[in-house]
């Protein structure tokens, strides 16, 4: 298809989930006037009230995937449990769907993900996959298993759900009766995330690696810092990395590959993701190409944007705080807002619960650690609750 064909015209984007990636990649979709439909269970989804057409349907129905991507030129996710068979169907069909359904279905079993790290001489943490949870006790009643370790279910886990670190036998006997993997717990130095940008002309450009810092009582990451303090070295070793990982999946789209950086300088991968991803966030402000202008530039081929840092930046999840669930009241907007740098993105979400994401604030500033002290001070006033 003609690039000129994208723009103001008959052409439509399909994107399958509703939530807030899919609503900021719509607002540069709009700045396009490019034509979208989504696809989401919810009906008060983030996207709904700003996409050209809006359809309830369950993402995981083969049904409900095939029918919705019947008239749209190009498919994409916002999230990784859709069902991949409908997917798959669709391309032998000639659709165009970025991810492919090959790699979601790598990337939706972390057990798949690790033996692809393998497979593809791509460097990641000591594992073992187990198919139930009497298979792991088996292993550590026969001392094959020492502890610490890293637990994580093979699938649906995310946002610090479906992961436990093991430190004693009490721990074990809790987890959930599930396929999942018990993973070596590695000494890290820092966590680090690259978003590397493919399109199929097979360019390919990574945005400046940042630095993650995590709550310890969520596993939410807390702050996202841009750009990383890690050597030029270990930075270029990060991109590298990223890029060889992009290429094995030959992705189209953007990969957000999450790294360990170990005590001893080693690079090991976390895990993937093949969409618009929280660590870039901060692209809106801080890069002069976004991540959610560089995902529409990569799956309709069109020229990658230079991913070059405008100004540093901190990047806070807004949380909710709040026991139970509730309509949302956001604490203190005015005092952040008075603060020069400050960005608010709210995500649309009208009902907060604990842990769940609501939006995010961006902080630029020239001199990053000014940018730091000032993102603590935003965490410390805003307030996500219920009333």
């Amino acid at each position: 298809m003609s690039n000129k064909k994208f723009f103001s015209s008959n052409f439509k984007l399909g994107i399958l989930g509703g939530g807030q990636l899919g609503k900021m990649l719509l607002q540069d979709c709009i700045r396009y006037d490019i034509y979208t439909k989504v696809m989401d269970p919810n009906k008060e989804a983030p996207c709904q009230r700003i996409c050209n057409e809006f359809t309830i349907g369950n993402l995981t129905n083969y049904e409900d995937v095939v029918s919705f991507c019947e008239d749209v030129d190009v498919v994409t996710v916002e999230i990784e449990n859709v069902n991949t068979d409908a997917l798959e169907f669709l391309e032998k069909n000639g659709k165009k769907v970025f991810p492919s359904s090959k790699t979601l279905r790598i990337i939706q079993d972390k057990s798949k993900q690790k033996d692809f790290y393998i497979e593809h001489d791509l460097p990641t943490s000591s594992y073992k996959n187990y198919d139930s949870l009497s298979d792991v006790i088996k292993d550590f009643n026969e001392g094959k298993i020492t502890l610490p370790k890293v637990w994580k279910s093979a699938k649906f886990g995310y946002d610090g759900k479906g992961v436990k670190i093991i430190h004693n036998s009490d721990d074990l006997q809790n987890l959930p009766d599930l396929p999942c993997l018990i993973e070596e717990k590695v000494k890290i130095k820092k966590e680090v995330s690259v978003i590397v940008a493919r399109n199929q002309n097979k360019e390919e450009i990574c945005f400046p690696a940042v630095e993650m810092e995590f709550n310890d009582y969520s596993n939410l990451v807390e702050y996202i810092i841009c750009p990383a303090n890690i050597t030029k070295k270990l930075e270029e070793k990060a991109y590298n990395i990223a890029i060889k990982t992009a290429k094995s999946f030959n992705s189209i789209g953007l990969l957000a590959v999450e790294l360990f950086i170990t005590e001893n300088n080693e690079i090991l991968i976390n895990e993937v993701a093949p969409r618009p991803h929280n660590s870039g966030h901060h692209t809106i402000e801080c890069c002069l190409t976004s991540q959610f202008d560089q995902h529409i530039r990569a799956i309709l081929n069109l020229p990658l944007g230079n991913t070059s840092l405008k100004r540093p930046g901190i990047m806070v999840n807004l949380i909710g705080e709040n026991e139970f669930e509730g309509n949302v009241v956001y604490e203190n907007i005015g005092k952040i807002l008075e603060i020069p740098g400050v960005s608010a993105h709210f995500y649309g979400k009208k009902k907060s619960r604990l842990n769940r994401k609501m939006g995010h604030v961006t902080i630029v500033n020239k001199d990053i650690n000014e940018a730091k002290i000032i993102g603590k001070e935003v965490k410390k006033l805003i307030k996500v609750t219920a009333e």
